[in-house]
């Protein structure tokens, strides 16, 4: 049964960037599924599957079309329980690993998104530039320009906020144990996120949950370097 994914892009579709589509990119691969990737701007998401939807990823799975990255896992955990290891250990697992979503998105993404807010901006095209920058300027109250202008110095936040992942690697090299499951794709995607935009330079190398990110990235043939880091 063939598998449609509908995800984020600027002007170079080779490039998807959102950390919600990334995790479904890992999970997918997780699963070793072969899928379409369509690219999608901003503007064009209302258009998916002939209209309806409001976010990324989608996919649409023979008759199916499921959102949001979370039910996508959910989906791929009932569609093939048995392919190539789990994505949920258990009914458990799940509640957990909405935990570990909130915690992703109110505490990584925030940070990640006050960096690289001009960066993914600069990546879109003109349509996506006025999309873009008219919602997010609502959003934050301010100019995307006025937002990130001290980025610099909270740089060494992202250490700060990393250290439960930090705390946990010194006991098991990955959140689900001795293997990764869908809550490290979680957070892996942020961070791709920020690696696809921005780049990592204002990340410390010898952290090591630098390393756990290093080993996502090779993990599956390579699946989360099929998209260089960005320059600068």
């Amino acid at each position: 049964m063939s598998i449609k994914l509908y995800e984020l892009v600027g002007k170079d579709k080779s490039r998807p960037f959102s950390p919600h589509c990334w995790k479904t990119r890992m999970a997918l691969a997780h699963k070793r599924l072969d899928y379409e990737a369509v690219p999608v701007g901003f503007t064009e998401i209302a258009e998916i599957e002939n209209g309806g939807q409001t976010i990324v990823p989608v996919i649409r799975h023979g008759d199916r079309i499921i959102a949001d990255s979370f039910e996508i896992a959910l989906h791929l955990r009932e569609a093939y329980p048995d392919r190539n290891g789990h994505l949920f250990q258990g009914e458990g697992s799940i509640a957990l690993t909405r935990f570990v979503e909130s915690w992703s998105q109110s505490q990584l993404h925030t940070w990640i998104f006050r960096w690289a807010a001009m960066d993914i901006y600069n990546m879109l095209d003109e349509a996506d530039q006025a999309y873009f920058r008219e919602n997010r300027e609502k959003r934050v109250g301010m100019t995307l320009e006025e937002f990130v202008s001290d980025r610099e110095e909270r740089a060494g936040q992202l250490q700060q906020i990393l250290a439960p992942i930090r705390l946990m690697l010194k006991k098991q090299p990955y959140l689900g144990g001795k293997d990764p499951i869908f809550a490290d794709y979680i957070p892996f995607g942020a961070l791709q996120w920020l690696r696809i935009c921005s780049g990592l330079a204002m990340w410390d190398k010898d952290d090591p949950v630098r390393d756990w990110f290093e080993r996502l990235l090779d993990l599956h043939d390579g699946a989360g370097r099929s998209v260089p880091e960005a320059e600068g």
